[in-house]
């Protein structure tokens, strides 16, 4: 990678009839047809925490351990998680690239635009912007709704577990949770940036104490444990799906680990109000996927000693009603203390990692909206992209808290319904990933303009494997997760990804077009 500074670091532009110095990042977003509207504020080290709250593994671990137990076990969890980790790397660092040509608001959808040359950019630019926005959207409900079912296993546990009778809730009462999870979000999101800033720093903090807190306190007061054999070679074939093949059963894995890491294209999204966000927009990309790959291993590592009968964890009729974590979490204190107080302890601070997660994609969502809706994409744009006295896009986040509950409202009917709508969440965004990617090394392979940070001559190299990738495990994603194949256990990953598919390309020619 290669670090530039051009003689144009600084210029001079008249505001309120006074010179005022701008950095790198609002001169070049001059330079690419957009006036300064959002305030300036954030320092690199900000930037990196919106993403890296984002991507959150004590999110995205907790909420998906049991995929992982369940499909392979230690084995699809240890090295999956390395797997999932090289790739997403070489995504982040092609992304990196392009953000630091273009930084601004909008992102994947403007580097689209820029990249896929004047015959293909609107159609570009439209593709990618709505699986962007869509999958965005999708996270935060999956976040958000996670948050909310993990209260409630909280409530079950302090109200002595499932089988001390403890607290059942309903799916209308998670609902409920979930709303007023949206509910504080949003207001939290309309506060000035620079408390945004202070917030977002201190959930990086949080993420980062509380997996290392984790992940040395459960195997330490644990009265059984695994030993590292275990850890390192133990493949889980009994998941009682009907799958044999270890090869599909590790792939199937993967999934956990591919799902974390997601939604560091927050740190492009706030660019616009990045100080020098040529260089730290694509600082906060690559620092937030390098950091959450190696906590987060280290998390997989020290909750994984203390698993020691898989199916138990697994089983819906123990204390946690089938959550693999927070059985771990209850047994280990239980075990050792006769009390699981401390394991709901644990739980909390894994809740406030995943409140804080669903704060920073709030965040990034109204970014996106606002950059997609000033540029026209979205109905009543001229209504989305306003922004308040504290430059906030404030409309573009209530209207992205409301869309999360809408999208939430499926799980009422079926939570097969809620999967399949919360699938594009990991499909979609990485389409949305891949898109500029391969647009960068195919139609603007000779003609793009690298920023200040570049790969230099491994550009197209790093995103050819980037778009591969991307292709693979869309592929991967689709495939059926249990057999025999039922309305239950269907896989409407396809479903879900192709419904948005012939939406965005049915509007673009029946309308969006013209």
């Amino acid at each position: 990678m290669v670090y530039e500074r051009g003689e144009n670091n600084q210029s001079r532009v008249q505001e309120s009839g006074r010179d005022s110095v701008t950095d790198s990042g609002h001169a070049r977003l001059n330079e690419l047809g957009y006036k300064q509207e959002l305030k300036r504020d954030l320092s690199v080290l900000s930037n990196f925490a919106f993403s890296f709250s984002i991507i959150s593994v004590l999110t995205g671990v907790t909420t998906l351990y049991n995929t992982g137990l369940t499909y392979g076990g230690p084995v699809s969890l240890v090295y999956g998680w390395l797997i999932a980790g090289f790739f997403t790397m070489s995504v982040g660092f092609s992304m990196a690239e392009i953000c630091s040509s273009y930084p601004t608001s909008g992102g994947l959808y403007y580097w689209s635009a820029k990249l896929a040359g004047p015959s293909w950019a609107p159609f570009a630019s439209w593709m990618t912007g709505w699986f962007n926005i869509v999958g965005q959207w999708a996270v935060t409900t999956s976040v958000d709704f996670s948050l909310a079912q993990l209260i409630s296993v909280i409530i079950l546990l302090s109200t002595g577990g499932k089988n001390g009778g403890g607290y059942e809730a309903s799916k209308y009462v998670v609902i409920a949770f979930h709303a007023g999870i949206l509910l504080l979000h949003a207001t939290i999101n309309s506060l000035p940036i620079s408390w945004l800033s202070f917030i977002g720093q201190l959930a990086a903090a949080w993420n980062i104490l509380g997996v290392f807190v984790l992940m040395i306190l459960v195997p330490l007061v644990a009265t059984e444990g695994a030993s590292a054999e275990f850890v390192f070679t133990h493949f889980n074939t009994d998941n009682e799906v009907g799958i044999g093949s270890s090869l599909y059963i590790f792939v199937l894995g993967l999934l956990m680990s591919q799902y974390t890491l997601t939604g560091y294209d927050a740190s492009a999204h706030m660019t616009e109000e990045t100080k020098d966000a040529d260089i730290n927009g694509p600082k906060g990309i690559i620092s937030s996927i390098g950091i959450s790959v190696i906590v987060g291993w280290g998390y997989i590592l020290g909750i994984t000693f203390a698993v020691t009968d898989i199916p138990k964890l697994l089983s819906p009729e123990n204390d946690a009603g089938g959550y693999a974590i927070a059985e771990i979490f209850y047994q280990a204190f239980k075990s050792r203390y006769g009390s699981g107080v401390g394991g709901i302890v644990c739980l909390g601070i894994i809740a406030v990692a995943i409140f804080f997660c669903g704060m920073s994609s709030i965040t990034s969502n109204s970014r996106m909206a606002y950059a997609f809706s000033r540029d026209g994409a979205m109905p009543f744009s001229e209504f989305w992209h306003k922004v308040n006295k504290y430059e906030v896009p404030i409309n573009a986040v209530w209207l992205s808290a409301f869309i999360a509950f809408c999208m939430a409202l499926t799980s009422l009917g079926s939570l097969v319904a809620f999967q399949a709508m919360v699938s594009i969440a990991t499909i979609g965004l990485y389409i949305a990933y891949a898109l500029p990617i391969f647009f960068r090394v195919t139609l603007a392979r000779k003609s793009f303009s690298p920023g200040p940070f570049n790969l230099g001559k491994y550009g197209v190299l790093i995103g050819w494997i980037s778009v591969l990738w991307v292709a693979t495990i869309s592929i991967l994603f689709s495939l059926p997760v249990a057999y025999p194949i039922t309305d239950q256990t269907l896989n409407y990953t396809p479903v879900a990804v192709g419904g948005l598919l012939i939406l965005t390309v049915s509007s673009w020619f029946l309308s969006a077009r013209h």
